[in-house]
């Protein structure tokens, strides 16, 4: 990928092991991890998109330990189970990261005020 134009943000959807990757690369990489409501709301999108249940299963457990290890990542975790509030909260994230941040400096009141 080449190097974006300064002031742009990029935005991946990948998994933990590309996450990992990134980060590696990219220690100052914001990172957030999205996770299903509950491992049966997962189970149960799984099943709707038509995957078999041994698939449901090894894909449970996977996500399990995906979950434990993307907390280590991050402190950025996102409940996807309202497609509106997931994305607004990602966008927040996203915004938080761009805006600049007043240097704090003693607990004093700003120079010149």
């Amino acid at each position: 990928m080449p190097d974006p134009p300064p002031g742009t943000d990029v935005l991946l959807e990948i998994d933990l092991q590309g996450a990992v990757q990134v980060r590696a690369r990219h220690p100052e990489a914001v990172v957030v991890l999205l996770v299903p409501p509950s491992p049966e709301a997962q189970a149960e999108r799984l099943r709707g998109r038509g995957d078999p249940e041994d698939t449901v299963a090894a894909r449970i457990a996977k996500g399990e330990e995906e979950m434990r290890i993307g907390r280590t990542l991050t402190p950025y975790v996102v409940v996807n189970d309202d497609l509106e509030s997931a994305v607004s909260q990602v966008a927040g994230i996203i915004d938080a990261h761009r805006s600049p941040r007043p240097a704090v400096r003693g607990g004093g009141p700003p120079e010149g005020a």
